[in-house]
């Protein structure tokens, strides 16, 4: 909480469905350099050890991929995480190399659209895109 407002909330988090939350929790741990926190087989953290705003993974059997480009009818992104990267190619290759894959749309030349392992989408991108 704030030192100066005690009511005023503090994000610490932003939380990601998954039918299988162990494999995405180590997914996402791997891909940033966090440590993974296993609670139990339902809900793991994921976070820096500077002890900043971090990941958790909640087990969600009704889980459904999100549609990357959006199509009507289709099941909608609800959000997507940016991560800054200083080279393109090699952060691209590596995401995938740990599971992500690549979108087939990529709307800019200075950012790459990846799906991680249940497909969230998420954007590496150079610094000033």
């Amino acid at each position: 909480m704030s030192a100066d407002d005690p009511a005023m909330p503090v994000l610490t988090a932003t939380v990601l469905q998954s039918p299988d939350p162990v494999r995405l929790a180590r997914f996402w741990g791997a891909l940033t350099g966090w440590t993974v926190h296993e609670d139990g087989p339902t809900w793991l953290r994921v976070r820096p050890d500077d002890g900043g705003v971090g990941l958790s993974v909640q087990y969600d059997d009704a889980y459904e991929s999100p549609t990357w480009p959006p199509a009507p009818g289709a099941q909608g992104m609800q959000l997507h995480l940016d991560l800054q990267v200083e080279d393109l190619a090699a952060a691209t290759a590596r995401a995938v190399e740990l599971g992500a894959t690549e979108a087939a749309f990529q709307p800019q030349d200075d950012v790459r659209v990846l799906l991680d392992p249940d497909g969230h989408p998420f954007c590496l991108f150079l610094p000033g895109a």
